[in-house]
């Protein structure tokens, strides 16, 4: 469910308080831990449409089978499927991995995207996004967690509670979405409320019927009062 979005300083304001309450809720909203912008986003690739655990079990046998980038790259793209098969759907992944990396190998002449530290946020979205498969959410994910820039990513978890509470536009795309919070959310809020915002979705705001009863939001929350209603 989603509702108009807030504007001006009272939306500011809105997500400022959100923020404090989550993390009084959560704890501390610590960004996963930095890895290389490759790593990254190879490893985003492979957290679609899985839970971490699974991703991170995909990820490190894929390392473990294979030494370097350029052997990901041109291993047989059976060898690399079985490798990441933990994660889930490696069919689709194995391919679209090699596809981005081939074509990162064809622009730079290498595997090494080091000089994405040095290079403005829209430069390095841009080419991103220029990349095979590769959508906002990833590209977000490598800006903020192998960059440190001051980037939101919407996943499922974002996505949903962000608009239960009333933060996106109704219907959303998620591209619309990512726009809608860039504007809503201050820049030293865009990441540590990303955090929160998955603890949260995981916890408490979950997929089908939330848990409103349990929430630290619900007096703010434009739908907590439908879904109460609706519990015997």
């Amino acid at each position: 469910m989603t509702t108009t979005t807030p504007r001006g300083s009272e939306a500011r304001a809105d997500v400022r308080e959100i923020h404090r309450r989550l993390r009084r809720a959560h704890g501390p909203l610590d960004p996963p831990r930095k890895r290389d912008p490759l790593e990254e986003l190879v490893l985003t690739i492979l957290s679609q449409n899985t839970s971490d655990v699974n991703r991170d079990r995909a990820f490190e046998a894929m390392r473990r089978r294979f030494s370097t980038w350029e052997e990901v790259a041109d291993a047989p793209t059976d060898d690399l499927r079985e490798a990441i098969r933990p994660g889930g759907l490696a069919n689709t992944k194995a391919p679209r991995i090699q596809r981005v990396l081939r074509e990162i190998r064809d622009r730079e002449g290498g595997l090494d995207l080091a000089w994405m530290r040095r290079a403005p946020d829209e430069e390095i979205e841009e080419y991103l996004l220029g990349l095979p498969g590769v959508g906002r959410k990833t590209a977000a994910c490598v800006l903020a967690f192998a960059l440190g820039r001051p980037a939101l990513p919407v996943d499922t978890h974002v996505y949903r509670v962000a608009g239960r509470l009333g933060l996106l536009p109704v219907r959303a795309t998620p591209d619309r979405a990512h726009e809608a919070l860039k504007h809503l959310v201050p820049p030293g809020l865009r990441v540590p409320l990303h955090v929160a915002l998955i603890r949260h979705g995981r916890a408490v705001c979950k997929a089908g019927v939330p848990r409103c009863e349990a929430c630290p939001l619900a007096d703010v929350c434009p739908s907590a009062a439908s879904f109460l209603g609706a519990v015997p």
